[in-house]
């Protein structure tokens, strides 16, 4: 038995339902071969000439494992503009011209905008942003990454001025005003990440991993993974450089899904730092964007459905392949319309409960897929800091707010949920996260809370589904999510203990140190 190290003398939260407190644990070869007391620790360490840690009374937690997130973009969005809270299309441009003066990059990026949020109450337009910048390409994406605007360079370079591709936004003479959506935002990105390098992709993946690490995640789902990402990934792992464990779900690419057809990867196979898990498909958009697929129409917009990204008989193709090569379909659905599309793909397939086949997000749900989903086996990627995103939503759905974020309808039911932040929509902040879950919004004055506060989960919850919960819907139970015997030794310090501070602090507590495996990573 090598390689052993004994952390001593502090709070560790083995678990959380149960709630499983202990003072000590003993890890060899990057897993717990004994959690309890600090006595029978240091005896393992003495023993067998192991290293010694006192945590000082101090409290460790299970790292977090982010169930949906959107890697790539997030280390791309840490290097470029941040316009998360702008309150106007004039403070867009002010914060616009002096990023362009400091930041020479031949494209400038930026994310995070609201149009709900401006006086303006308006979508900002290419003609706003050629006002401050016109030389240079630029693009800026909306919080929720479903739409975005572009200059007029940006729009030039990328062919989309006089271009047919779906998704181009234009006035009532038929000309672009910048705005893409869909397949345009799809095409902007691809071509932008085309002029990348591969020492630009593993800048971007390490700023994030780092960045992540930070926050005390120690396991991320990357749903969306390019293939460019994918392989540069598994470069930067064959170099030891993977400091956190990712797990991907692919792009439904038809080269790639006939690639794994053929070396025959089975669920999670590869290493511990990375892994193939799974395939992840768009089913719809953006309640923000009004592109999630409802049943009903927007009550903001009765002229509007949303939209459905792919037809029922091309998910099922897609979701059976997927399934009879071993691997897990994550399906983004918000809007009711989409879900049900997606439930009905699901009871086609069957064997859902053994492939935990997934929903991403579920954010409108009414109670017979509740029912439904329980019934099928599917397991929920679910985002609680939409529910402060997404003040205005009861704009959007009317009376049907009550079926928005429906955390503990789920539990009770016994859906299995993990918890994911979606950054860059959201911040990766796990504290963020599960203050939005316990609270529902009550202190901001969320429109909603009223109408669904009986969806308010308890700390213990919140925790255990952004722990175990998210290893339960990657098929990892075995090895993440608690700090059980066994288990791998992924954990974290905290300056407080999140079950001794109010509700309101919660989102203040800080990782102090992250470990991957019992080494530390952080700081």
């Amino acid at each position: 038995m090598g390689n052993i190290k004994c952390f001593l003398n502090g709070k560790i939260y083995v678990s959380y339902i149960p709630r499983r407190v202990v003072e000590a644990i003993a890890v060899a070869n990057g897993r717990i071969i004994y959690a309890g007391s600090s006595r029978y620790v240091e005896r393992i360490c003495r023993e067998f000439g192991g290293v010694s840690i006192d945590l000082n009374g101090r409290v460790v937690l299970p790292g977090f494992i982010d169930s949906h997130i959107h890697l790539t973009s997030l280390g791309l969005y840490l290097n470029a503009l941040d316009l998360r809270g702008v309150r106007s299309i004039e403070e867009i441009k002010r914060l616009l011209y002096e990023y362009s003066r400091r930041v020479k990059t031949s494209w400038i990026f930026g994310h995070g905008w609201d149009q709900e949020l401006f006086y303006e109450r308006r979508l900002p337009t290419r003609w706003d942003i050629d006002e401050v910048v016109s030389d240079r390409p630029v693009v800026l994406t909306r919080t929720c990454l479903h739409v975005a605007v572009l200059n007029t360079r940006a729009m030039e370079i990328t062919g989309l001025i006089n271009s047919n591709i779906p998704g181009v936004i234009r006035d009532e003479r038929g000309i672009p005003i910048g705005i893409v959506v869909k397949d345009a935002l799809k095409h902007v990105f691809e071509y932008f990440m085309k002029t990348l390098s591969i020492e630009d992709y593993k800048k971007i993946l390490i700023d994030a991993m780092r960045f992540l690490a930070s926050y005390g995640i120690t396991t991320v789902a990357f749903v969306n993974c390019d293939d460019i990402s994918m392989k540069v990934l598994n470069m930067l792992n064959n170099e030891n450089r993977v400091i956190i464990r990712i797990r991907l779900y692919l792009n439904p690419d038809r080269n790639i899904i006939e690639a794994l057809k053929t070396i025959g990867v089975s669920l999670c196979s590869c290493n511990n730092m990375l892994r193939i898990c799974g395939v992840k498909v768009i089913a719809d958009g953006s309640l923000g964007a009004r592109t999630a697929w409802l049943s009903k129409p927007y009550s903001d917009d009765p002229t509007t459905y949303g939209r459905q990204n792919i037809d029922e008989e091309t998910l099922y193709l897609i979701a059976k392949e997927v399934n009879d090569i071993g691997l897990q379909l994550a399906v983004h659905g918000i809007g009711d319309r989409a879900i049900d599309m997606i439930l009905d793909v699901y009871e086609r397939l069957g064997d859902v409960r053994n492939r935990r086949h997934r929903i991403e997000h579920a954010s409108l749900l009414r109670d017979d897929q509740i029912d439904r989903m329980a019934r099928i086996g599917v397991v929920a990627s679910v985002q609680p800091h939409f529910i402060i995103s997404d003040w205005w939503a009861k704009d959007r759905v009317g009376e049907r707010a009550r079926w928005l974020y429906r955390f503990r309808s789920m539990i009770r039911k016994g859906i299995v949920i993990g918890f994911g932040s979606d950054a860059p929509v959201e911040t990766p902040n796990p504290w963020e996260t599960i203050y939005a879950a316990i609270s529902r919004g009550r202190h901001e004055g969320i429109t909603y809370y009223s109408d669904t506060q009986e969806e308010v989960l308890t700390i213990d919850e919140a925790l255990h589904a952004y722990t175990y919960g998210s290893a339960y819907i990657i098929n990892e139970e075995e090895n993440l999510g608690t700090l059980e015997e066994g288990k791998l030794a992924d954990f974290i310090v905290v300056d407080r203990d999140p079950f001794s501070v109010n509700e309101k602090e919660i989102r203040n507590i800080k990782v102090l140190e992250t470990y991957i495996g019992g080494e530390k990573i952080y700081p």
